[in-house]
């Protein structure tokens, strides 16, 4: 018995060896390209391989590694707490403003623009501490539903982008989050949507306050941004917080270029990859016209900087880690 079990074991040994390790995309160029960076950059043999040290990858979050349509999660997120804490006391719905976004009118928020957002942020985000905070986030979570999929907002993470962070973890590589999304906001459920742990995610924060009063110290969440992370702001907080220039970077608009043109420009290999959104029946279609996740340069420039443009109809077997 135990010499039959060897053998079987024995036998297939090589099978695993080589399993897909992207089993969700489909055997395009595209797919190809990847497995033959990583390849490369983890073999010792190979003129390009780089040491785990600085197998360094940054990934945008919104419209990368889960949807963002028709609005940014986290708007939406802000916009349900809003209406919540009106119900507990209304006078906080102090303008036109924020009436608008606690009665669900996403368009008068559009049309505020960056000061409307700022003012909702403010009144659904602030006041409280980081913990207190995320406890609101991960309710949210648990219980708001996508109004188009039906989907928990967590379980709309692409498939494919799973795998490859997984992959990329196995092959020694460090996996970040570098995102325009709230910093605290994602890490609530970062690391078990991605495996990335709260330390490896890069965001927008706001401003906070040390505060020790009658109870526990604690970190409040104060009004006001204290830094974007986005565009240029994003290879800015890499080389701040990380201290090293990725090899590979992932995003899926023009407020990633910057990130990707920065990882791609150091020397050695280098691998940028976008993801165009070109799937109008399992997700979304859209791009240059968008005013969410519009992509304008990185359709025009990435293909002659060498990116890899993810053709999400043509290069993924699957979109989302939840539904059928």
């Amino acid at each position: 018995m135990k010499t039959a079990l060897l053998a079987t074991a024995v036998f297939m040994a090589p099978f695993a060896v080589l399993a897909d390790p992207l089993p969700s995309w489909t055997e395009s160029d595209t797919k190809t390209r990847i497995i033959e960076f990583v390849n490369a950059v983890t073999d010792p043999d190979s003129p390009d391989y780089v040491t785990p040290a600085d197998r360094i990858s940054v990934f945008d979050n919104d419209g990368t590694l889960w949807a963002e349509q028709p609005v940014y999660f986290q708007l939406t997120f802000a916009m349900d707490r809003l209406a919540e804490l009106a119900n507990a006391d209304p006078s906080i719905l102090s303008n036109p403003t924020l009436e608008a976004a606690a009665e669900g009118d996403l368009q008068a928020i559009v049309d505020g623009g960056h000061d409307a957002l700022i003012e909702v942020v403010n009144a659904s985000h602030a006041g409280v501490s980081v913990e207190q905070f995320q406890d609101s986030v991960a309710n949210w979570l648990d219980t708001a539903r996508h109004p188009d999929t039906g989907l928990p907002y967590d379980q709309m993470t692409y498939q494919p982008m799973v795998e490859l962070l997984r992959y990329l973890r196995d092959e020694g590589f460090r996996t970040y989050i570098v995102s325009g999304g709230g910093l605290h906001f994602m890490r609530v459920f970062a690391e078990e949507a991605y495996g990335i742990p709260p330390e490896q995610i890069l965001g927008t924060y706001t401003d906070t306050i040390y505060e020790t009063g009658d109870g526990a110290p604690a970190i409040i969440k104060a009004p006001g941004i204290a830094f974007i992370d986005d565009k240029e702001g994003k290879p800015i907080n890499i080389e701040r917080t990380i201290g090293r220039r990725p090899i590979l970077a992932g995003g899926n608009s023009d407020g990633d270029f910057a990130m990707l043109e920065w990882t791609t420009a150091g020397s050695g290999p280098r691998l940028g990859i976008l993801v165009h959104h070109t799937d109008a029946q399992r997700e979304w279609a859209y791009d240059r016209e968008s005013p969410i996740g519009k992509l304008v340069d990185g359709l025009d420039k990435g293909p002659e900087l060498g990116w890899v443009i993810v053709d999400m109809a043509q290069d993924w077997d699957r979109i989302y880690t939840g539904g059928d």
